[in-house]
């Protein structure tokens, strides 16, 4: 769990973060959200003691992080950043364990956790034996995600993990991180500029303004709930397809098969906003839902509409 009570800082004076009051539940993905220079990152910078507080506390798991030195609390803690920080003289292998070789594990189980967080971020194994030039830029950033896991963290810190990639990788970084969350259920906190990514990601929104927090809620409440015109300036009509990418076909699916006149197909756990641009671009009626190679369903707009409208939940 992450608790901050009065957290502040102040630079010459002026302050980049002002009297913030927050909490992270366990296992929940908390997404702070707002423009440049809103103080997120130095919010997440005070989390683990990069940055010294000028007032307030910061609580991990109820310690204060004041009585817990920085380099034990920064060991605890996973934290991942957009530059991602590989060391360029190591192998992905060795980017991936020196937190655990620090913490002195037998050299067994680094290898073995290795392994294992290579296939947990999609990467083949032989991976293991390459340098960080070597890798694309997506690549990189899921060594970077390997990395912040290896000493299997409760909390994890993300600043803008995913900021410096080219769009096609980086939805697709998202997708697969979702994927990594819901199976390891860590306590994140994420930062970043981009609405879309925070509507994909987020199980609660905190949308934040020159150091303040200003809303808060989960993605459907701060894209149909009520909010100043800041946030409107944020969540506008648009955001709700954007909202689209939380859910997936087998959500919104109609069980049964598809006549084979229309020629779109799509696997069920491709997002809903996918199905929809297929819709779009070919035209297509219906689109052919697959489990695997086999038809398990055929998904309209009607029954899309019907889900969406209807309420669809916000977990992913």
């Amino acid at each position: 769990m992450i608790e901050t009570r009065g957290l502040t800082k102040l630079y010459n004076g002026v302050p980049a973060v002002r009297q913030v009051d927050l909490r992270v539940s366990p296992g929940e993905l908390c997404v702070l959200l707002g423009p440049s220079g809103c103080g997120k990152s130095t919010l997440i910078r005070m989390l683990n003691a990069l940055i010294t507080p000028t007032a307030g506390d910061v609580f991990i798991n109820g310690v204060n992080i004041r009585d817990t030195a920085p380099e034990t609390l920064r060991r605890n803690i996973g934290y991942v950043v957009q530059s991602v920080g590989l060391f360029p003289h190591y192998t992905v292998s060795r980017n991936i364990s020196v937190v655990m070789k620090l913490q002195r594990r037998p050299t067994a189980e680094i290898v073995e956790r290795t392994a294992f967080l290579l296939d947990l971020i999609g990467l083949p194994q032989q991976y293991a034996g390459k340098y960080p030039h070597e890798l694309s830029g997506g690549e990189s950033q899921r060594v970077g995600v390997a990395r912040a896991l290896a000493a299997d963290p409760d909390i994890l810190l993300m600043d803008e993990p995913f900021g410096s990639v080219d769009p096609l990788n980086r939805e697709h970084l998202q997708r697969s991180f979702a994927d990594i969350q819901r199976t390891l259920k860590k306590t994140v906190l994420f930062v970043t500029h981009d609405v879309s990514e925070a509507l994909a990601l987020a199980d609660r929104i905190v949308l934040m303004q020159e150091g303040r927090i200003v809303r808060e809620g989960t993605p459907r409440e701060m894209v149909f709930g009520k909010g100043d015109e800041f946030s409107k300036a944020f969540f506008g009509s648009e955001m709700a397809l954007k909202l689209l990418a939380r859910y997936r076909v087998d959500q919104a699916y109609v069980p049964g098969v598809l006549s084979a006149e229309s020629g779109c197909s799509l696997s069920g756990n491709a997002p809903l906003s996918e199905a929809l641009s297929l819709m779009l671009v070919h035209g297509c009626v219906d689109i052919l839902v697959k489990d695997g190679d086999k038809p398990a369903g055929s998904l309209s707009f009607e029954s899309l509409l019907a889900y969406f409208r209807g309420g669809a939940p916000d977990a992913c």
